[in-house]
């Protein structure tokens, strides 16, 4: 079961890498004035019961909710590890003097072809947008670039495909029980072990009185 796994991931990996652009075009540059209760710049967490496989034991990161939808990163579904020179010349970039390793996370179903970097405040672009005080987003392959010469940030994610939800879903979704909200936590979106973010963020999981 786990190489069937391991197969598929690989699979999904290549059809990325292969089509892959990192732009997220429909990314405002600044956000709009979100509503009172938006969960932007926490977790969203799948509980058991949410019945989609696509977010199976999902933690995502959200980056932008208003009245008009959300936005979010998933941040415990890895795809694999490739040579970060790879991931550049799968997107058409220029990899000269690029070195090392990536590990690639699937972000969400959402336009699988299409990446980000949520990383540290310690690197900004013009790109760059702020998520909260903890982490921010950047949307240009001069990020990748920039960890393979070690001038990028020091703690970062690059995630393929993001989740997305149009006008009053997500709320919806959230009053039908299939996800719960808690505050994020840059210790579990660069968790070295992301198959045990889902159970760590259930342990946090506080229930109202």
């Amino acid at each position: 079961m786990r190489a069937k796994r391991l197969s598929h991931a690989a699979a999904v990996l290549g059809v990325l890498l292969a089509s892959a652009t990192l732009a997220i075009a429909a990314l405002p540059k600044t956000a709009p004035e979100p509503d009172g209760d938006a969960v932007a710049g926490q977790f969203l967490v799948a509980t058991a019961e949410i019945g989609d496989p696509r977010f199976y034991h999902a933690v995502i990161l959200m980056v932008r909710h208003d009245k008009t939808g959300a936005f979010g990163i998933i941040i415990n579904h890895p795809l694999g590890e490739r040579p970060l020179a790879s991931v550049l010349a799968a997107i058409g970039e220029d990899a000269s003097g690029v070195s090392g390793n990536v590990r690639l996370f699937a972000g969400g179903p959402v336009q699988p072809g299409i990446g980000s970097v949520v990383h540290s405040l310690d690197y900004k672009r013009g790109e760059t947008i702020d998520i909260d005080s903890h982490l921010a987003i950047t949307i240009s392959p001069e990020v990748l670039r920039d960890i393979g010469h070690d001038k990028g940030p020091r703690q970062r994610l690059v995630a393929f495909g993001y989740a997305g939800w149009g006008a009053g879903q997500l709320e919806s979704e959230l009053a039908q029980g299939a996800w719960f909200t808690e505050p994020e936590d840059p210790k579990l979106v660069f968790d070295e072990d992301p198959a045990k973010v889902w159970d760590d963020a259930m342990a946090r999981r506080s229930f109202p009185l």
